[in-house]
């Protein structure tokens, strides 16, 4: 561990990275299958270089199912939390072990998922309900035009939702896409938060500034949570885990508003 942070000021929590470490299966689907490994040690060695006190872990769906790697970094370090991919029929007793190793949400990596499970089915409410019921949460990642109907399926259910990167909206109608109006009104209906973050994807740079300052005055800070999505597959040669730091202070540039984020992200994750 460094003896001080490079960073100034630097969040409270990383709320989505990715980890894995040598001769994981990849499934069959996998859109990306690194050459190299990204360890727990070297996200704890990134937190750690710019000063940052909790991080959680994002289910990669590069491994599908195969949440083992995540499981045992959790046992092994209480300053993480993560999320799992899992099938809709797991039963009660696997996710309640889950939850005590620090699994805190089931993700859905639904991005141009095509045809979408159904979501009448009975073990997807069933999964829905048990994630209710222990106070987890549904991490949903699909792209902005079926956001809202997928969304508002999800929460009707009673479950918590985050809503991956920003939600996806189309560019080119910033704020007056569809699916972000929508997106708002989902978030009035109070069980749902955005997670910032990729925004070194988007062809318009200044559209998640955009976006950051429109939920702060609609919502504040309550609604949002802050990740790097470290290491940035599929983009490593043009983006670092100090830019994305760095994206953070410029798309909110109150100091006291990134510490409330970050509070946000950590009693959410953490509970305490």
């Amino acid at each position: 561990m460094t003896n001080a942070p490079q960073t100034a000021d630097p969040p409270l929590i990383d709320c989505h990275a990715h980890i894995w470490g040598p001769d994981m299966p990849f499934v069959s689907t996998a859109w990306s299958r690194p050459d190299y490994v990204y360890s727990t040690e070297d996200f704890l060695a990134d937190l750690d270089a710019h000063g940052i006190l909790f991080g959680v872990i994002a289910a990669a769906s590069l491994f599908g199912t195969y949440n083992d790697y995540v499981i045992r970094a959790l046992r092994q370090h209480k300053r993480l939390r993560g999320t799992a991919i899992v099938d809709p029929d797991i039963e009660l007793y696997s996710l309640e072990k889950m939850r005590a190793d620090g699994i805190v949400g089931v993700r859905l990596q639904w991005f141009f998922m095509d045809p979408l499970p159904d979501m009448g089915d009975a073990a997807f409410l069933r999964l829905c309900t048990r994630l209710r019921d222990l106070d987890m949460h549904i991490h949903l990642n699909i792209e902005g035009a079926r956001l809202n109907e997928v969304a508002a399926r999800i929460l009707d259910t009673g479950v918590k939702l985050v809503i991956d990167h920003y939600g996806w909206h189309d560019f080119g109608h910033r704020l007056a896409a569809q699916s972000y109006q929508d997106m708002l009104r989902l978030l009035d209906r109070g069980n749902a938060w955005v997670k910032f973050g990729c925004g070194y994807v988007r062809p318009d740079r200044d559209l998640p500034r955009a976006y950051a300052q429109d939920l702060l005055t609609r919502f504040g800070p309550e609604r949002l949570l802050w990740g790097s999505n470290s290491p940035f597959v599929g983009h490593e040669e043009s983006a670092s885990y100090a830019m994305t730091i760095a994206e953070f202070h410029d798309i909110v540039p109150d100091a006291d508003v990134r510490r409330a984020i970050g509070e946000n992200g950590y009693h959410f994750y953490f509970g305490d």
